[in-house]
Formats: structure tokens, C-alpha cells, sequence
């Protein structure tokens, strides 16, 4: 049998601050979507929705909520959490039910309505919460950990605060050219030097943003498309969704401790290169086959490290890269075509998917000024809290 499964459909709604219902922008993704394969909701045999939990009940269990918004239609439902993972788990479940033959069609959907300023973890007291402790114990908000980050690269690898900036101006350069983006200006490495210090060495313009948005895949078999008269779909070869191995060296926040190493020799690679190796692997493919990739820019810092977890240079070189210009458009290995997190920001359940989004329009060739020439193979690159690994591969 074969692992892959078929994207038909690909539809977002445009990221903002709208101060709307999460179940408006996934309906609204879905409906596009949905458009965008040719289908009809009743075509649909299974809604895999990723869940916000800052959005209550209805949030917690997204695939009945979306499934209810567009109508009961009898299909099954699914509702996954992996925090900034929960998109790449919700497609990995829909490419399973469609590999088990449980359905031919599956509609995978992410939406949030993000708040103001930092995410914070869900509201009581919970000491067992690494997430609530590392708020209550070290105060370390989003943007603290990422300045740690940012300070470890540059002792480490010699990265400089230009270094940084130029990710923000690559990606705000793309950005200016995707209509679903947020922040759609361009930026240069001047202004982000001068914006507000948020958690040093970080300006505010190193740092992505919470937004409301939401984002649809329609999946379906590789018979289903041919029978709809699609014989060249982009497809999706591989879904990365690994943890941790045992143990960790590198503080890697909300956890507050490293793992012991006295008595277990460290793991080869990091967490973050075991997403996109596991990928490789099962996709059959490498770094080198890539045509464009898009990883998650939670800040400009991480984004360089991002180059070297899935292999487009070897460790440290990162900076080196993207002085290059390879990982701009119309450079090699353009990373973050759609604009990234940088030109987007975060709604959290909806981000891997919207990534997949990306590389599906990529692939087809539909993606306007953005267009990655031959585009014939792409990754994404995510993580979530709490050891959720997330990368996709799409190939045409």
C-alpha cells in the first residue's frame, strides 16, 4: 500500500487580530478548502480538527466543532492537542484514516483566537505543570526563552544581532507578497535594530507575533484524486511526529532541567534534527532533494537554527547560509516563502497546517510572486511544548 495521500484542497483564512470565534476562521479555511478541491462538504468522509484550549470547550474538541459549524453530515470526527504541533498531528491522523481505509476524503482544520501579548499557560494553580512553573518559578514568558536561545548561538556560533535581522527582512520581503499574511511590509535590518528591546539580545521585530487565523487540507487516497480526474496531486510522502530521546542535554524550556548524563552518553543530534531525519527517512528523501522549505520562526534566531536541523548546512553555519542569500526567494533553498510566523504570527492550531498550505501552492506552481521555480519537493519544521516533534514532506 501506498503511504501516500493525495492534498486536493488547501484553503486559510487571512491572519490577523479580527476579535472573532476561532470556528469563524476554521470554517472559513474549510469552506476554501474545500472550494479549492472541487468538493462538497458531504463529499467528506472525516473532520480531524486541531484543538486551541484557549477557546473553551468548543475548542477542546475542534473536529465536532468544525464538523458542526459546516453542518452535520454524519462524518466521523477527530480532535488532537500537541500545542504548536497540534496541526502535523491532525494530519498525520487524517493520512492514517485514509491509509486504514476508514475514509477516502478527510478534512484536516486548524483555527485560533489568539490573546494580546505573551501565551500564557491555561489558567489555576498546577505545580506538576512545567508549563505553569516556568511562568510562576523563572517567569520566563515566550520571549524569554527565545532570547536564551538567540544568546546561545550567538556564544556558540559567533551569530550577530545583523545576523537576526536579516531573517526578519527576508521574511517580511515575502510577506509583502502573501495576501493571507498579517504584515504584509517590507522591513529593513535599521528598523528592527530600533524597535523596543523585548528580552535581550531580541528586538520586537526578531519576535513573531499572537494572531487569530486558521488554515483547511482537503486529503484524500491516491484512487479517490484519479477518479476525480487529478492524476499529478502534490502529495504527502512523510509526517514526522517523534519525541525526545533520552537523554537531553540542551535546556529546552518549559522544562526547567536537562536530563542527567553521568550514567547515558548523550543522544547523536538534537530533538529538533530528529524531526526532520525521521521525515527524510520516511519519505525517502534528503535535505538535498528540497526545493523549499518552511520552519517555524518563533524568532529570527530560531529560524538559523532551523537551517541546520534539517540539513540544509551543517551546524553553526546557519548565518552563514542565509548571508548567501540561499534561503531568500530566488536563492537556492528558499525557507519561509509564505512569509513565516514573522509575517503571519502564531495561531497556534492552525500554523503546521498552514505551512503544508504553502508547499501545496508552491508545488502546483500556483503561488504567484512567491513562485519557487521546478518546485518539486518541500518540508516543514515545527515544534511543539512538552517533546512534539512536526515536520511534513509534500512532493509532486
Amino acid at each position: 500500500m501506498s503511504a501516500e495521500v493525495a492534498v486536493l484542497g488547501a484553503g486559510m483564512h487571512p491572519w490577523g487580530k479580527w476579535g472573532r470565534s476561532f470556528v469563524e476562521y476554521g470554517r472559513t479555511a474549510a469552506r476554501a478548502a474545500l472550494a479549492d478541491a472541487g468538493l462538497d462538504w458531504t463529499d467528506v468522509g472525516s473532520v480531524v480538527g486541531a484543538d486551541t484550549v484557549r477557546s473553551g470547550y468548543p475548542g477542546y474538541v475542534a473536529g465536532a466543532t468544525f464538523a458542526r459549524a459546516l453542518g452535520w453530515q454524519g462524518a466521523r470526527v477527530t480532535s488532537v492537542y500537541a500545542a504548536c504541533a497540534s496541526g502535523a498531528q491532525a494530519i498525520g491522523a487524517a493520512r492514517a484514516q485514509i491509509l486504514a481505509g476508514l475514509a477516502d476524503v478527510v478534512l484536516v482544520v486548524g483555527a485560533d483566537a489568539a490573546p494580546k501579548g505573551f501565551f500564557a499557560p491555561a489558567g489555576g494553580d498546577r505545580p506538576d505543570d512545567p508549563d505553569w512553573l516556568r511562568f510562576r518559578v523563572l517567569g520566563a514568558t515566550n520571549p524569554a526563552y527565545f532570547a536564551l536561545y538567540a544568546r546561545r548561538r550567538m556564544a556558540v556560533h559567533g551569530d550577530t544581532l545583523e545576523d537576526f535581522a536579516q531573517v526578519k527582512v527576508k521574511n517580511a520581503a515575502a510577506g509583502r507578497l502573501n495576501p493571507l499574511a498579517r504584515y504584509r511590509k517590507a522591513v529593513t535590518a535599521d528598523e528592527v535594530a530600533a524597535s523596543a528591546v523585548v528580552a535581550d539580545p531580541l528586538r520586537l521585530l526578531d519576535i513573531c507575533a499572537t494572531s487569530d487565523g486558521g488554515a483547511a487540507l482537503v486529503l484524500t487516497s491516491m484512487d479517490f484524486a484519479r477518479s476525480r480526474g487529478v492524476a499529478d496531486p502534490v502529495r504527502i510522502r512523510a509526517v514526522s511526529t517523534v519525541t525526545p530521546t533520552y537523554p537531553r542535554t540542551v535546556l529546552d524550556l518549559p522544562d526547567i532541567a536537562t536530563d542527567s548524563t553521568t550514567a547515558v552518553e548523550p543522544a547523536a543530534g538534537s530533538f529538533r534534527s530528529s524531526i526532520a531525519r525521521a521525515a527524510y527517512e520516511e519519505a525517502g528523501l534528503g535535505p538535498e532533494d528540497l526545493s523549499l522549505a518552511e520552519v517555524y520562526d518563533l524568532s529570527t534566531a530560531l529560524e538559523l537554527e532551523w537551517y541546520e536541523d534539517i540539513g540544509l548546512c551543517a551546524e553553526g553555519e546557519g548565518a552563514k547560509l542565509l548571508r548567501e542569500g540561499a534561503t531568500a526567494l530566488g536563492g537556492r533553498i528558499p525557507v519561509n516563502t509564505s512569509g513565516g510566523l514573522a509575517s503571519f504570527g502564531e495561531a497556534v492550531p492552525a500554523q503546521a497546517i498552514a505551512q503544508v498550505c504553502e508547499l501545496t501552492w508552491q508545488l502546483r506552481g500556483t503561488a504567484g510572486e512567491r513562485q519557487v521555480a521546478g518546485a518539486r519537493a518541500g518540508i516543514t519544521a515545527n515544534q511543539g511544548l512538552f517533546g512534539h516533534g512536526s515536520a511534513v514532506v509534500a512532493v509532486r
